[in-house]
């Protein structure tokens, strides 16, 4: 059983530590947190240590009537890794005392792939990380790209994909983020840092991505166009992306024609916090014509990437060299199609 570390109890934190609970050859030993809020209270009622990451604010939580295990410097010497779910750009500065203290550590898409110097996706490179000290798990819009493009790749060839993101605003516990009437090009330039970020885990990938920001909280949309090295039908590529773990087809007739319907069947599924680990793909999107393929599809942002972080854990600590077979582990604990 493998000792890990959750830095970081917040939207992505505690859906991770969840994740790692569910499992049975791992579990998380403490989380940390930067002030005792509703957060910090969540993770003692769920029977989660709770260290201070902060030391100098221990006092805050003793006065808030939290009962804390320490501060996360107590925290470093009971761990195999820690994974760090701080705020974008606090990890890179994290890895510094990781590194100082021996200690293994898996950081989120927010940060800069240089940073870290290696960057992780289950199904694109696992055995690159296998073994490794430290990787970061590409952001939900990367995850959501090669969960879908590294399939189609493998079965008939991809020679350039072209992909617009449309990305939500905020998430819904942003109440200080927006836009909130407008659609902003983000970034206004063209391409987006998308396309790269995909090449840091499927390096032979030749992909331009744009991106824009609208006033919504409940997923990202990308739309996709892909030219192919060989042909094939459509109903292969419907075959191929059915059968292909953490992804779902969803069908407009049936009723699951936007995201906000999507959002309701993730609900539907009785998951904590109405997650929707797998990507979702408009089936009546699929289509080709003239060597490119065109398809649509759907990512929740606060939870596709969660359990690339298990699988990281597996890899990194080398618990299981075969990527297949960790995948299958953390599906079935997580109970992800």
């Amino acid at each position: 059983m493998k000792s890990v570390g959750i830095n970081g109890y917040g939207t992505i934190g505690k859906r991770v530590a969840d994740a790692v609970s569910a499992q049975d050859d791992m579990e998380v030993v403490g989380v940390t947190k930067t002030k005792p809020d509703f957060e910090a209270e969540l993770a003692l009622k769920k029977g989660f240590d709770l260290y201070v990451s902060i030391p100098e604010r221990v006092k805050l939580f003793e006065e808030a009537g939290l009962e804390i295990s320490g501060t996360i410097d107590e925290l470093y010497d009971k761990l195999d890794i820690i994974v760090d779910c701080t705020p974008e750009g606090i990890g890179a500065k994290n890895k510094e005392m990781y590194e100082k203290k021996g200690l293994k550590g898996i950081f989120q898409g927010g940060e800069k792939h240089d940073a870290i110097g290696l960057s992780f996706n289950s199904f694109s490179n696992y055995g690159d990380v296998y073994g490794a000290d430290y990787a970061r798990v590409v952001s939900c819009n990367t995850t959501g790209l090669c969960r879908t493009l590294k399939p189609i790749d493998d079965l008939c060839g991809i020679k350039k994909v072209r992909a617009v993101m449309v990305r939500r605003g905020a998430d819904p516990a942003q109440v200080k983020k927006g836009p909130i009437n407008s659609i902003v090009p983000n970034p206004p330039t063209v391409p987006s840092h998308h396309g790269p970020d995909v090449k840091t885990v499927l390096y032979d990938m030749d992909i331009t991505t744009m991106a824009l920001l609208v006033p919504t909280t409940l997923m990202h949309q990308h739309n996709l166009m892909v030219e192919l090295e060989s042909e094939v039908e459509v109903d292969e590529i419907i075959d191929t992306l059915n059968n292909t773990s953490r992804v779902m087809l969803m069908e407009a007739s049936k009723g699951l024609g936007s995201t906000a319907e999507v959002m309701e069947f993730a609900r539907d599924l009785g998951r904590s916090r109405n997650d929707l680990f797998e990507i979702a793909v408009w089936k009546e999107s699929i289509n080709i014509a003239d060597g490119e393929l065109y398809y649509m599809q759907a990512v929740h942002q606060e939870s596709d990437a969660v359990p690339e972080s298990v699988d990281a854990i597996r890899a990194m600590l080398e618990m299981e060299e075969d990527p297949q077979k960790s995948i299958q582990k953390t599906n079935k604990a997580m109970n992800i199609f």
